[in-house]
């Protein structure tokens, strides 16, 4: 049920199969290291690009589709950001392209890294690929969903179907999405690849997509980051700074008549 299938005996800290805990609950190995440098890496480079390119944004706030920039018909105009949004603070596009730029690259370099463990490790699998009874029971995972219900015990040891098919749809569109149309605009990349820009179908539509994509995850960590904390900030935490994760007992529940105090096993693993 693990990721991990050492023998090493369960008395070992560096043991990687369950360990019982008090009440009922049951200390399980989740994510091995490098799911975890990566995810911090990728929260720090989300962040910078999402404030830097609000930052560039801000420099023309309107959006356009085509080749030209229609400035009396934008397709969307966006607010004014407040100073604390942006990366650096207040409006400075040059500066704001180096942030971005740099970050950009962090970030790919990073996601590539982790596309290649999930793959040699065989993780994506096991963890992300949908099965054919998890596509079945695809419409009471949206009721359950709906009304807010998350389980907490042995059927936390896996992702659901919705989880699965939303992060598969980020790492295999929207993620690709971003850079193709990042890279779409890039004077240095037109020059050596430009037919992406054609593609595009011009660099105010790339612009666009970029920006559509940006707002796609954007919502998808508003998301995550609510359930994360819904589901049990400490539990989710920890797995995701130690690699360990609390399994509450059968039947229970995150959410209305169901929901569980924290658990309170900082002492049972110590």
């Amino acid at each position: 049920m693990t990721d991990n299938g050492d023998d090493a005996p369960v008395n070992l800290p560096s043991a990687k199969t369950d360990r019982t805990l008090t009440r009922g609950r049951t200390l399980t190995w989740r994510h091995p290291v490098w799911v975890r440098i990566t995810h911090w890496l990728n929260v720090v480079a989300v962040v910078v690009l999402i404030m830097s390119g609000l930052n560039i944004l801000a420099a023309h706030p309107h959006l356009y589709w085509g080749l030209t920039s229609t400035f009396a018909d934008p397709w969307v105009s966006t607010p004014k950001m407040p100073n604390w949004l942006l990366i650096p603070q207040g409006r400075n596009l040059a500066e704001a392209r180096n942030y971005h730029f740099l970050f950009a690259w962090i970030f790919v370099i990073n996601g590539l890294i982790y596309l290649a463990f999930g793959l040699i490790t065989r993780r994506f699998g096991r963890r992300l690929a949908p099965t054919a009874a998890d596509l079945k029971g695809i419409g009471a995972a949206v009721v359950e969903h709906a009304r807010f219900r998350f389980p907490t015990d042995d059927h936390a040891r896996t992702y659901n179907v919705i989880q699965k098919l939303t992060y598969l749809a980020m790492i295999a569109i929207v993620l690709p999405m971003m850079l193709i149309t990042g890279l779409s605009m890039s004077p240095g990349f037109n020059a050596i690849g430009g037919i992406l820009l054609e593609i595009m179908g011009g660099r105010q539509s790339a612009r666009t997509l970029h920006f559509i994509s940006a707002i796609l995850i954007v919502g998808f960590v508003v998301i995550h980051v609510g359930l994360v904390i819904w589901t049990g900030l400490f539990n989710n935490m920890r797995a995701m700074v130690t690699g360990w994760f609390v399994i509450e007992p059968p039947g229970s529940v995150a959410g209305p008549g169901g929901r569980r105090k924290a658990s309170d096993d900082a002492g049972d693993h110590a």
